[in-house]
């Protein structure tokens, strides 16, 4: 890791997602005003430096983000903030960095839903209900296996801005 100029346009994505895992941790939420704010200055950001080429890439980001999470947060995986924190993160970086920081959060994100199933002790339920999932549709081609009954303490209460950060930290220590 050497500090150079290659970082600079990330200070304040990483400052913002920073903002971001400490209100989660707190309050489980992440506010409209940080997500639009960043989402509008990350597209401001991008036609200063780039032009209006610049508008086209800050579009493509935060339309990627917003894509690359929706599904989870249909499926009841996530939260509306953690999607609108990541495509307003993505208005920031543009499309090819968005991509990166997704994968790098969603290290981030199943590390840290691993160390509370592990926690939690519901690792091997969680496992062996999968694999019942996985087994049922390979034989019958439908998930026909009923769940059995919901744990008291699931991996839904998760901040995953966290998750967020720490790919952001990630990004901005690989320079990009």
């Amino acid at each position: 890791f050497s500090w150079g100029a290659p970082q600079a346009h990330l200070l304040l994505p990483l400052a913002i997602a920073l903002w971001i895992a400490w209100g989660d941790l707190r309050t489980y939420r992440i506010p409209n005003y940080l997500t639009l704010g960043t989402a509008l200055a990350g597209i401001i950001f991008q036609v200063a430096v780039n032009g209006i080429s610049g508008a086209g890439s800050g579009m493509l980001g935060l339309a990627l983000g917003f894509f690359l999470l929706f599904p989870v947060y249909l499926l009841g995986g996530m939260g509306a903030g953690d999607v609108k924190a990541l495509a307003a993160l993505g208005a920031w970086l543009g499309p090819s960095l968005t991509l990166m920081l997704f994968c790098y959060m969603a290290i981030a994100g199943g590390l840290m839903a691993l160390g509370v199933l592990i926690y939690k002790g519901l690792l091997w339920a969680k496992i062996r209900l999968y694999w019942s999932y996985l087994v049922s549709w390979f034989l019958l081609r439908q998930a026909k296996v009923k769940p059995g009954p919901a744990p008291e303490a699931d991996v839904q209460g998760i901040p995953y801005g966290v998750a967020i950060a720490l790919g952001m930290v990630a990004l901005f220590w690989r320079g990009g």
